[in-house]
């Protein structure tokens, strides 16, 4: 007897363990892209890093951890609501805090806009007034206030309602990465629009996903399931958009014949390679947990977890090299 409890009591400390390393990961994940990415990605490359990249990076990190967080929950818990039977109880909300961290660093980038894109040492180096009266600046307010708005609904009697002001900051992110400078920027933000929003729902989907698994695993397993596989089918499509969008944005920034060139000798190019690199081993943690999950739903909701929780330590990953992609200086057309 005292045996068998000691195996239960392991079996239970197992998943708590898991969850901890995983957490370590991402946090270490989140605090060296930022610090090595930049240099590493520049080393050689002729190219010079512009004031301020690491911190830059850190404070992208953040913003697009928080978006992802606060939109996949909404995401996921529409998803829950169509699986019959499925428990009123759902894991407590992480809106409110993904909102606030999102509203501390887009305060960061906003303070280095107010600065002439430079990072300030004191107060007098902010031209707060300055940012009304530039597009990037007007951007960054814009995302300071979304995400102050997205707290109060998170707080409010229907945190669903957020997805408007997080919607706001996909859309000036969009617009911020494409200049009215650039070639047809508004094909350009239409392209980063649907790759953010699907790369977002993606990536805080599967976090919530495994947080309702979890939640459910005693008092209802199957649901849990079931939410994990509808999440699994819609991931689907949201992979297939990512990638189109993603693909046809890299030729816009990259001419097809500079491409293999331009992977390899400029610091766009090698962070763009190792983000694809980090979606590519996704998809494949992916397909094993999908694939685990068909099984039987008794055994998915036991041995489609590890995969899965995998692919939320990768993803995490890959928000990080996707801020440094927007810090690093952008390709050379040819």
């Amino acid at each position: 007897m005292a045996a068998s409890s000691y195996v239960h009591a392991a079996h239970r400390r197992r998943p708590s363990t898991g969850r901890a390393v995983a957490v370590l990961l991402l946090v270490a994940v989140a605090a060296v892209v930022p610090l090595f990415g930049p240099a590493a990605v520049l080393d050689g490359t002729g190219e010079a890093e512009a004031p301020g990249t690491p911190g830059i990076t850190f404070l992208r990190t953040v913003l697009f951890a928080a978006l992802c967080v606060q939109a996949g929950e909404i995401f996921v818990r529409r998803l829950a609501r169509r699986v019959p039977g499925a428990p009123a109880s759902v894991p407590p909300g992480w809106g409110w805090w993904a909102a606030a961290a999102g509203c501390v660093a887009a305060l960061g980038l906003a303070s280095v806009v107010a600065s002439g894109n430079l990072v300030p040492h004191q107060p007098s180096d902010l031209d707060v007034g300055g940012l009304y009266q530039s597009r990037d600046g007007r951007l960054a307010l814009l995302e300071v206030n979304a995400f102050v708005v997205a707290a109060l609904c998170a707080r409010s009697r229907r945190p669903d309602s957020a997805v408007l002001p997080l919607a706001a900051v996909v859309v000036a992110e969009a617009l911020r990465a494409h200049p009215a400078t650039e070639d047809t920027p508004l094909v350009g933000s239409g392209l980063t629009l649907v790759h953010l929003t699907c790369a977002t729902l993606w990536a805080g989907g599967l976090l919530y996903a495994l947080r309702t698994l979890r939640r459910w695993r005693t008092t209802a397993p199957e649901a849990g399931v079931a939410v994990l596989g509808l999440y699994a089918r819609v991931a689907a499509v949201l992979f297939a958009a990512i990638t189109a969008t993603g693909i046809l944005s890299t030729l816009r920034r990259m001419p097809p014949d500079t491409v293999t060139d331009q992977l390899t000798d400029t610091a766009y190019g090698r962070t763009l390679l190792a983000k694809v690199l980090l979606v590519a081993v996704v998809a494949v943690l992916a397909l094993l947990a999908r694939r685990r999950l068909k099984r039987s739903a008794a055994a998915g909701s036991l041995t489609a977890y590890a995969p899965a929780r995998a692919e939320v330590v990768v993803l995490g990953a890959v928000v990080a090299v996707s801020a440094l992609l927007t810090a690093v200086p952008l390709p050379i057309r040819w």
